[in-house]
């Protein structure tokens, strides 16, 4: 994992400066500023309304006594996507603007969901944050979560 985060955090900005060249020469300096301009202003807009539109589905949701796990897995991805946008660069941008459209986002959100349903197991819940709020895992005991000593084992 770590060996794919630094091949990211090297290989995405060469690839971006690539890009930026590129089209720069294609189309001229001044276009393409404007362009990535252009592009982060219209993401920053999009994922405004999308981040709206997430908000009251999580209230919707919420005052129907649900968990809004699907809903929270899309905020995340809208704030990420918000994050590339923000970062100048065509490739990025794409990769923003494809985690903000509907389809796009609700296939990575269930690959995600998928990934970490494997990984955390919910054993109990309780509304009552009191009384420790949900637990995790199987073995020695169950770690509490969202309580007052998030750190402890439950015996």
């Amino acid at each position: 994992m770590l060996a794919i985060l630094l091949f990211a955090l090297l290989c995405i900005p060469l690839l971006e400066l690539f890009v930026i060249v590129q089209l720069s020469d294609f189309a001229g300096f001044w276009q393409t500023i404007t362009l990535m301009v252009l592009v982060s202003v219209v993401g920053a807009f999009m994922v405004r309304h999308s981040g709206f539109g997430i908000m009251q589905k999580m209230r919707s949701r919420l005052a129907q006594g649900e968990l809004p796990a699907a809903e929270l897995v899309e905020g995340v991805l809208i704030l990420v996507s918000g994050a590339l946008m923000l970062t100048p660069g065509f490739f990025t941008d794409t990769i923003g603007l494809l985690l903000l459209v509907q389809p796009t986002r609700v296939i990575v959100r269930k690959a995600l969901m998928r990934y970490f349903s494997k990984k955390i197991q919910v054993v109990g819940w309780s509304d009552n944050l009191s009384s420790g709020g949900f637990w995790f895992g199987e073995g020695r005991g169950r770690y509490r979560g969202f309580g007052p000593d998030d750190d402890d084992l439950v015996p």
